[in-house]
């Protein structure tokens, strides 16, 4: 499938990197609706502030959407399903890993999640529930199956100043390596070809070494 997905740490200064928005506007080129899938179901003036604040981050750049919309616990699952299967970006968002994918089960959207053409992007939570297996750090170092849009196991906000985010890294990395992305970072993935801008480390056995995007490929090819 020529599907474009990118995976994202954080933007704490609510801004994309140039680099980053460049890469959003070659790979969007249409624009019509752009569909928010919350990580705080019902926290619902929460997530009508971060769904306008985060379209913000893409009209500053050009390359704002006709419509946006957020999935929350609000959604009928008759139109949840229905805004996945117009979007033209679908656009995990950050919060908790585990409340979203219950969502994503309990409004019936998880395969058309997976099977719709639209570009999926995912923040920090987001970017989690996208990998094949997911593990909420906060929540339990017990994993869980994610969307599978890689064979990868994301983990966001990387920062060797955080030791107790960086601490129970390294121990999920004991058992499967983990994608550590820190904040501005991106992961672009189109096809078979990966891309990304940032920094990213790899850590595998609680071993941090520089991410490689051959990683994934490789990680694929020893778990097929």
């Amino acid at each position: 499938m020529n599907r474009f997905f990118a995976y994202f740490s954080g933007f704490p200064t609510h801004h994309f990197p140039n680099e980053i928005a460049a890469r959003l506007k070659k790979e969007i080129p249409v624009r019509s609706n752009l569909i928010f899938v919350s990580a705080w179901p019902f926290d619902y003036s929460r997530n009508d502030d971060d769904a306008a604040g985060m379209h913000e981050m893409f009209a500053e750049q050009g390359i704002g959407f006709e419509h946006f919309y957020v999935i929350d616990d609000r959604t009928e699952s008759k139109q949840a399903l229905k805004l996945i299967t117009e979007a033209s970006c679908v656009y995990l968002m950050g919060g908790n890993a585990t409340e979203q994918m219950r969502l994503i089960c309990d409004k019936g959207i998880r395969d058309a999640i997976i099977a719709c053409s639209a570009a999926t992007l995912g923040v920090s939570a987001g970017s989690m529930n996208m990998g094949k297996t997911t593990v909420d750090i906060w929540e339990s170092l017990v994993p869980y199956e994610g969307l599978g849009f890689a064979d990868i196991t994301v983990i966001g906000h990387f920062s060797y100043e955080a030791e107790e985010r960086l601490d129970l890294m390294k121990r999920v990395s004991m058992n499967r390596p983990v994608c550590a992305m820190a904040d501005e970072s991106a992961i672009f993935i189109r096809n078979t070809q990966v891309t990304c801008a940032g920094e990213i480390h790899w850590i595998d056995k609680g071993i941090i070494t520089e991410f490689s995007s051959n990683l994934i490929q490789i990680h694929e090819e020893q778990n097929r």
